[in-house]
């Protein structure tokens, strides 16, 4: 089963920058109508601008949203509704990530990126998905991570965050199956992007650069093997490897395996 995302009606969150804005470029040539969606109206203004110029057939709507926030979600669902019916495609990417010791993190940011990578992707997911069963096709693709998969220590919220978009979409599939609606899962490994910023390092502690993923790549992997509805999406081989291997282990291996990194935080985290 695939997702109808030729001439269709895609819904993208988080489109404003990284891997958002290279799942427009493209999905752009093959979607009818293009929503875009994220906080920050004037880069979603500038992405849509180019767009329409390059794509003249396109519709390309920009409807800015707190994505942490459910009554703005809501009226966004209401907004979408009444412009442009029921969509065929959504693409819940947005998110955000928070990395260090659990004690020492803003609990206001963790509530809002709870709230972006859980409650904000359950409640689109809830509100588009009826129209799509009740036209008998449909995709979702849920941006989780590498960690939805495994865990490790300064992540434990956002890793948290991500197995239930994992568990979500996995379960999700499953009950949909035979109903023309898709549910697929992104699960990237390090990807430079604004992201990074966001979640912060206070251990000082950078990745390998033979890790990362470009954005570019890890949107184009994400499109191509969405379109053939797989059902879980990582890209790169090195990430695919990394990600593989801590899925498997067993947890009280990976207990053993993580035991000295706890000290070595605690020596090496920076007040935030």
């Amino acid at each position: 089963m695939r997702p109808p995302i030729d001439g269709g009606t895609i819904l993208l969150t988080g489109a404003s920058s990284g891997i958002g804005v290279e799942m427009a470029n493209i999905l752009a040539p093959r979607a009818r109508t293009l929503i875009l969606v994220a906080r920050r109206v004037d880069r979603l203004e500038h992405l849509a601008q180019g767009l329409r110029e390059r794509f003249p057939t396109l519709e390309v709507a920009v409807e800015p949203c707190d994505l942490g926030a459910p009554a703005d979600v809501e009226r966004l669902v209401d907004r979408v509704h009444g412009k442009h019916g029921t969509i065929d495609v959504l693409i819940n990417n947005a998110g955000m990530g928070d990395v260090g010791l659990f004690e020492l993190t803003d609990f206001a940011k963790l509530k809002t990126m709870i709230d972006v990578n859980i409650i904000g992707l359950t409640l689109l997911t809830r509100r588009f998905l009826p129209a799509m069963l009740s036209q008998a096709r449909g995709g979702i693709l849920n941006v989780s991570s590498g960690f939805g998969l495994t865990y490790m220590p300064g992540l434990a919220t956002y890793a948290a965050t991500k197995h239930y978009a994992t568990c979500f979409s996995e379960a999700l599939r499953i009950e949909l199956a035979g109903t023309g609606v898709v549910v697929s899962q992104l699960c990237p490994g390090p990807v430079p992007t604004e992201f990074n910023d966001i979640a912060g390092d206070p251990f000082d502690q950078k990745l390998p650069k033979f890790m990362e993923v470009s954005a570019t790549t890890c949107a184009e992997v994400a499109i191509a093997k969405f379109s053939q509805g797989r059902a879980i999406i990582i890209p790169g081989f090195i990430p695919w490897l990394a990600t593989t291997i801590g899925a498997r282990t067993p947890r009280w291996l990976l207990r053993i395996a993580y035991a000295w990194m706890g000290p070595m935080m605690r020596k090496r985290s920076r007040p935030r």
